[in-house]
């Protein structure tokens, strides 16, 4: 039963965007659990593609194109759910290349939005209590894009290779300048147990670049606590601007990242988390568990929260 939200109650927004394959949903699907599944709706931009699987082969179009979705469309409906109004959006099923039904989206305290393209527009951007742009290597990226592809979707490995190659361009000219708008960058990538083959995610590490556009909690004391030198946090500039660059080792011992989600979990106030467990799934050939995940999940639902809060205080 989902937990009622007042009429026009205005709802916390996470927007993920990321290409293809980048991991968007795996993310999100851990903040709603922390959050409380009952408290969150997902709104994918996918849905607003502007041409199915084969008008697009057609047209020589990439869904990754700004040409090739409705983003006015999308826009007006992120300001409408941001006021707390239904909407009824298109829907793009994957698996067939084509539309469906259109879906009914009542807005709840909180709403992720994830997708290719949630942050090419400022007045989108502007809709976002937080915003997360993921970006893993391209080899990284192509594996996991092979794998989705060919098991859940249909495709030969030749014809996501394929697909790849022809999205490149659009993925340099679109995709990847987004991430410039982020409050946080998220890149897995391989750590020294998944290097050989590319295999092994569970071992990923993970870099968070954190920029000054949102108060980052103080995780100073547990990392200088850690004898596991597995978690690191450094300052850096990108584009004249500071940040703060906080790396995870996916070889994390179980205590050391046990001590890291308390500290995190310390600063939230009651919330409903899932047990920690239930955190950093994501999917291979096997459900398996990464530490370097749920700590990044547990980021996320922190700063969620905080902008809750602080409505709350404002209204």
């Amino acid at each position: 039963m989902a937990v009622p939200f007042g009429a026009n109650a205005r709802p916390i927004i996470l927007g993920i965007v990321g290409d293809s394959a980048a991991g968007k949903t795996t993310l999100s699907h851990g903040i709603a659990q922390i959050l409380g599944p009952e408290r969150v709706s997902v709104l994918c931009t996918d849905d607003y593609h502007r041409y199915n699987r084969r008008q697009r082969k057609e047209l020589g179009i990439t869904p990754l194109n700004p040409a090739c979705n409705y983003l006015d469309i999308m826009g007006q409906h992120l300001r409408l759910l941001r006021a707390g109004e239904a909407i009824l959006k298109p829907h793009y099923d994957h698996t067939r290349g084509d539309f469906g039904p259109p879906q009914y989206i009542v807005p709840r305290p909180f709403l992720i939005v994830e997708g290719l393209l949630g942050m090419y527009r400022q007045e989108m951007r502007d809709i976002y209590s937080v915003s997360v742009f993921l970006g893993p290597p391209e080899e990284l990226r192509r594996r996991w894009k092979i794998r989705r592809d060919t098991v859940r979707r249909g495709y030969s490995e030749a014809e996501v290779l394929r697909e790849l190659e022809v999205r490149e361009h659009d993925s340099a000219a679109y995709i990847r300048p987004q991430q410039e708008h982020a409050d946080i960058v998220v890149s897995f990538y391989p750590g020294a147990a998944s290097r050989d083959g590319w295999d092994g995610d569970a071992h990923l590490n993970v870099r968070l670049t954190l920029h000054g556009t949102l108060p980052h909690p103080d995780l100073s004391e547990v990392i200088a606590e850690d004898r596991s030198n597995c978690v690191r946090a450094t300052l850096g500039r990108e584009r004249g601007r500071a940040v703060e660059y906080l790396e995870i080792d996916g070889s994390i011992p179980d205590d050391a990242a046990s001590a890291l989600e308390s500290c995190i979990l310390g600063h939230l106030d009651a919330c409903g988390a899932a047990p920690l467990a239930d955190l950093g799934l994501y999917s291979g050939p096997l459900v398996q568990h990464s530490h370097p995940l749920a700590l990044t999940q547990l980021l996320l639902a922190y700063h969620l929260l905080r902008a809750k809060r602080r409505e709350e205080i404002e209204i």
